[in-house]
């Protein structure tokens, strides 16, 4: 279990760095970008924001199962 909470966490990581450069080039730099890296970095926002929920939720999983506090 600890090799999945390390990648749960790792994951979550990830993911929260993706979102934020996602949502940097979707809506700061948009004027910059021509439409299809527009319409991916929409894409890569959603995506990025469902891998962090399930990622969190893997983490919690993984740390009840080691008996550890979940907070």
């Amino acid at each position: 279990m600890e090799k999945f909470l390390a990648y749960a966490n790792s994951v979550l990581f990830l993911s929260v760095m993706g979102l934020l450069a996602t949502a940097l080039l979707a809506y700061p730099f948009a004027d910059q970008l021509n439409l299809g890296w527009l319409v991916l970095a929409h894409i890569g926002t959603l995506l990025f924001a469902i891998s962090i929920k399930i990622s969190y939720v893997a983490r919690l999983v993984f740390l009840g199962r080691l008996g550890r506090p979940m907070h």
